[in-house]
């Protein structure tokens, strides 16, 4: 029948018109800023810092590598490296970044920085109410407004966070294996070595005398005087004694 497609998509428009003021699916309108939709799980905007435990400075992952600053497509992020070392999670003496912005007037929200880290100490944020008066200022976020929690991590990220926290967990016990190997190698060089230096000979106590002075070998008997060049004349020969007597 000529329509029957319109007078269908008609039909369907007036079932959802009407159920939107009964069904709850169909009830979409949200009272927003009081009432939010739930964000789903994968949702990123942008970046932030991760940092364990409870002091963020202290606790901070990043090492300042700045591979995230190299790798960066609008070049957004800035970086600046410390002269001292602290550990980080796994104990191990690291760098740590004295100043890190992200001008997120700029950033794209990309998520390279956070694929190319090596430390997972970068991640994408799911807050978006980040509307300023402040055009410069207000939109240039330094490494304290970046810090957050492992904790908040995981209540926006969970499954994500989980498998992260797996790998730094298992990296954790290789290092300090590692460590502890290297401690026990230490110790039995140490032991061998005392073992060795208790096993040498030693001289007993009050013997007098010094031990005998190494055995030298005799000097070279003195060069012969060259004869000279000239022969010496020889003495001359007995003249012949005279005969005695008459004629």
């Amino acid at each position: 029948m000529l329509g029957e497609g319109i007078l269908k998509g008609l039909a369907e428009t007036a079932k959802n018109f009407a159920g939107s003021y009964v069904s709850k699916e169909r009830l979409t309108t949200v009272e927003y800023p009081e009432e939010r939709l739930p964000l789903p799980e994968a949702a990123r905007n942008f970046p932030f810092l991760v940092y364990d435990g409870g002091d963020w400075e202290k606790g901070l992952r990043c090492v300042a590598c700045q591979i995230c600053e190299k790798e960066c497509p609008p070049k957004c992020i800035f970086i600046e490296k410390s002269k001292d070392k602290k550990p980080d999670f796994a104990g191990k003496m690291q760098i740590y970044p004295t100043r890190f912005d992200i001008d997120i007037s700029v950033c794209m929200s990309c998520q390279i920085c956070v694929e190319v880290c090596p430390f997972e100490a970068i991640k994408m944020d799911t807050e978006y109410e980040l509307s300023t008066d402040d055009r410069f200022g207000g939109l240039l976020h330094d490494r304290h407004r970046l810090a957050k929690s492992n904790e908040y991590y995981h209540s926006i990220h969970p499954t994500e966070a989980a498998g992260v926290d797996a790998r730094l967990a298992e990296e954790k016990v290789k290092v300090e294996a590692k460590a502890k190997a290297d401690a026990a190698a230490k110790a039995k060089a140490a032991a061998d070595a005392a073992a060795k230096a208790a096993a040498a000979p030693k001289t007993p106590e009050g013997a007098a005398g010094t031990p005998a002075p190494a055995a030298t070998k005799p000097a070279a008997p003195a060069a012969k005087a060259p004869e000279p060049a000239t022969k010496p004349a020889e003495p001359a020969a007995n003249p012949e004694p005279k005969k005695q007597g008459g004629n």
